[in-house]
């Protein structure tokens, strides 16, 4: 039985309008030109559930993975292990880690910012933060910079 792959790299051209605004819309946020969703479902003339839905699936190509730095930020429930298991994560995707700052917790959270260097045998740095929201103990994962 033949098994699709997760991953397809597809033309813009071919897609629905939706997958190109929500990825306007997701650079609009990360770039902070808006802090607000459904201002930048506004900016990008699609409705916040269109960003909902597909926020998570939707990402732009990336032609050089070799040598990639990425800048993460996740925030942690205060508990013992939850930053090792956090490594033991980016160990397991191949990730080189390069910086981890992690602030004293506030009100139970710890904020955790991460420098990693990506090469072509490593994880995609979007995959890399959907695994690490799926981590016991991840209020929040997102991608912050990346050159």
């Amino acid at each position: 039985m033949w098994n699709p792959p997760k991953y397809l790299v597809v033309e813009t051209a071919v897609l629905p309008e939706v997958f190109s605004k929500v990825i306007y819309a997701k650079e609009l946020l990360e770039n902070g030109e808006t802090h607000n969703i459904s201002h930048a479902a506004k900016m990008a003339g699609i409705s916040r559930s269109a960003i909902y839905k597909y926020r998570d699936s939707v990402f732009p190509y990336v032609r050089e993975m070799s040598g990639k730095v990425v800048s993460i930020y996740v925030l942690l429930r205060d508990r013992p292990g939850m930053l090792s298991g956090l490594i033991a994560e980016l160990y397991r995707n191949g990730v080189n880690i390069l910086t981890i700052n992690q602030n004293i917790p506030v009100d139970g959270l710890a904020a955790v910012s991460i420098s990693i260097s990506l090469d072509a045998t490593s994880t995609s740095d979007m995959e890399l933060v959907n695994a690490l929201k799926k981590l016991e103990g991840v209020v929040e994962a997102r991608r912050l910079a990346g050159h």
